[in-house]
This record gives C-alpha cells, structure tokens and sequence, in this order.
C-alpha cells in the first residue's frame, strides 16, 4: 500500500515514519511513504503556499494551486482510491475506517495548516475527509501518521503474529481485555489464575467476560 502525503512540514513526518512497526513495514515493501513538500509546488518568489482570507478575517488560507499542481502529478503517475484530507470537521476515524482504508492500495493525504485551506481544494479533488477527534490541532501532520500507523498495522505481513491485531480494542466493538506477563505473582499481586490453567476455551470466555466488562465500565456508548 502507497501513501503519498502533502505538507508544509515534511520534517515533522520524518520519525513517526522511521521507526518500529511502520519502518519494518517500509523495509519488508509492504506499505511505501512518500512525503511530498508543497512549497516545491509554489510559483512564488518565497515558495509561499497561503494568502489573506476572502471576505475578511484572521489567519492565512492555503492556496488551491499548489495542492492541485502536486496532486495532478501524483495522479499521472498512478491510480489513487482515496484523496484524505484531514480535518477537524470529517469522519471521526475508528477501527473500522481503518480495517476499510486498508483494503486499499494507493492513497493521498492532504494535510492542512494555518486557517485552512481553500474550499476548491476539498470540493475538487478529496473524497473522504478523516477527523482524529473533537479538537483543534497545529496542522494536518500528526493526525495523518496516525492514521498511517492505524492503517499499515492492518496490512497482512506487517505484524508478526497476524493474529494481533484482530484482537485489538475496537475489532469487536469491545476494549481489550486486561494483559499479564511473568511474573505470575509480583509482591502479591497474582495474575488471575484462569490465565495459567492452560484451557483455552476457559481463557477465552474469561477475556471477553473482562473485554465486556471493561466496555460497560468505560466506553457504554461502543455497546449501544
């Protein structure tokens, strides 16, 4: 899978993407990480990408020319199936906009920064826009690593043992279930012993007993 993402700030991308799960994706040829810097699109003198706001107002907008100067390359040079950009005011990304974004093949996300980018931008070439919550935030960076590192987790061969991440909080619409490791027994405070019994069947009851019961408790609305 390709992901080719659009910013102003492309060194702020540079170690979401160098490290654990999405670096051995990169190194294995499974998932591909372009970043693209937009100011490389920009016929101005100072390669500036923004200018004043129609109408009035404060901040500064990004401009549409260099957005569609950039994203008609990449559209020469391959298919895409899904233009993103991240917005405050798109789709709240869960797992299963995840599990769908990664059935894809090749991607573009278009990150924002300053007030917001022009209209014609979103109206002309983005199909889908993602939220990562109900917040405001610097820039479009950092919620589309997030969203790359909730997508290539999902991509068969990324994960060592495949069988992970279809046990992960949200697969089910449940939260996971509570995890031990050695020691069994660590200043009196034991590992629940169905965990050490060695029957499966008793041990998987009991987790989606807990993973039940840890969804009632904190996320209610995920049982609704």
């Amino acid at each position: 899978m390709r992901f080719d993402i659009i910013t102003v700030l492309p060194q702020l991308l540079e170690s979401p993407f160098a490290h654990s799960i999405l670096q051995r994706a990169q190194k294995k040829g499974i998932a591909e990480i372009v970043v693209h810097n937009l100011r490389e699109y920009s016929t101005q003198k100072q390669r500036s990408v923004d200018d004043y706001p129609y109408g009035g107002g404060s901040g500064m907008v990004m401009q549409i020319a260099p957005f569609a100067a950039c994203i008609e390359k990449l559209k020469s040079e391959r298919d895409y199936d899904e233009v993103i950009f991240m917005s405050p005011d798109g789709n709240t990304l869960n797992q299963a906009m995840a599990n769908q974004l990664s059935s894809l093949k090749n991607v573009i996300i278009l990150c924002g920064h300053y007030k917001g980018i022009d209209q014609r931008i979103r109206d002309i070439y983005v199909t889908k826009e993602i939220s990562v919550g109900d917040y405001v935030l610097s820039g479009g960076e950092l919620p589309a690593a997030i969203v790359v590192d909730a997508v290539v987790r999902l991509i068969p061969g990324v994960l060592n043992d495949e069988t992970s991440a279809l046990s992960d909080s949200f697969q089910d619409d449940l939260l996971d279930a509570p995890v031990y490791t050695r020691p069994a027994d660590w200043n009196g405070h034991k590992v629940p012993d169905v965990l050490l019994s060695g029957d499966q069947a008793k041990i998987a009851n009991w987790r989606h007993e807990e993973a039940l019961k840890r969804t009632q408790e904190r996320r209610p609305d995920l049982l609704e």
